[in-house]
C-alpha cells in the first residue's frame, strides 16, 4: 500500500523541479501577460468575479508571476490583497496591498504587507502551487496555508479559489487526501478550465 504522504512528497520533487525548468525570463514574462489578458477574458468580462477584494500573492522562486495581473485589477478599481503568512498550519490573513507603499519580508522571506495595512477579506483568491489535474486539484508546498485557507473562508462567505499555474505543471492526477481544497478555475498562459462546485 502507498503511503500518501511519500506520494505526495515524490511529486512535489518532481513537480518543483519540472517548474524550476522554466528558466527562460522572456517566456516567463509572456506567460505572465496571457495569464493576466486570460483572466480578464475569461472571468472578468463575462462577469464571473465576484465583488469585493482579490488576493494575489508575491511570486515565490519560479512561481508565476501574478503581479501583472493585480496592477491592471488596482487600476481598474480592484481592491487587491497579499497574503500573510502566520504559524504552520493556521490559514493565511490578507492585507490590502498599495503598489506605493513599500512590503516586508515575511515568515518564509515572501513580500507582504506591513502590520499598518488594513486586513481584508478577499472574494477572490489567486493560488500558487506546485502541479495541478484536470479535477481541479492542486499540489502545495505540504504546509497546507492554502487549504485551511479556503476552508476557512468557505465557512464565512463564498470565494471563488483561481489556481495560477503554467501549462507545463500539469500531472495527470495529483496526490490527494480528505482535506484537500477543490479549485473552481485553474488558469494557465494556454487555457482555462472551470470546475463545477
Amino acid at each position: 500500500m502507498t503511503d500518501p504522504r511519500a506520494a505526495k512528497d515524490a511529486a512535489r520533487a518532481q513537480a518543483r523541479a519540472r517548474r524550476d525548468s522554466l528558466s527562460d525570463d522572456r517566456m516567463r514574462a509572456f506567460a505572465a501577460d496571457a495569464l493576466r489578458d486570460r483572466f480578464l477574458e475569461e472571468l472578468v468580462r463575462p462577469g464571473f468575479l465576484p465583488d469585493g477584494p482579490v488576493a494575489g500573492y508575491w511570486p515565490l522562486g519560479s512561481e508565476l508571476d501574478v503581479r501583472p495581473l493585480l496592477l491592471h485589477l488596482r487600476t481598474g478599481g480592484h481592491s487587491i490583497a497579499l497574503p500573510v503568512s502566520g504559524p504552520r498550519g493556521q490559514a493565511l490573513t490578507f492585507r490590502d496591498w498599495d503598489p506605493a507603499l513599500p512590503l516586508a519580508a515575511g515568515r518564509y522571506g515572501i513580500q507582504e504587507p506591513g502590520a499598518d495595512r488594513p486586513e481584508v477579506v478577499p472574494a477572490v483568491l489567486l493560488v500558487p502551487m506546485l502541479a495541478f489535474d484536470r479535477s481541479g486539484h492542486r499540489l502545495g508546498y505540504g504546509a497546507g496555508y492554502y487549504d485551511r485557507t479556503l476552508d476557512a473562508l468557505r465557512a464565512i462567505r463564498p470565494v471563488l479559489a483561481v489556481g495560477m499555474a503554467f501549462a507545463a505543471q500539469e500531472m495527470d492526477a495529483v496526490p490527494c487526501g480528505a482535506h484537500d481544497e477543490r479549485l473552481d478555475w485553474i488558469l494557465t498562459e494556454r487555457e482555462t478550465l472551470r470546475f463545477a462546485q
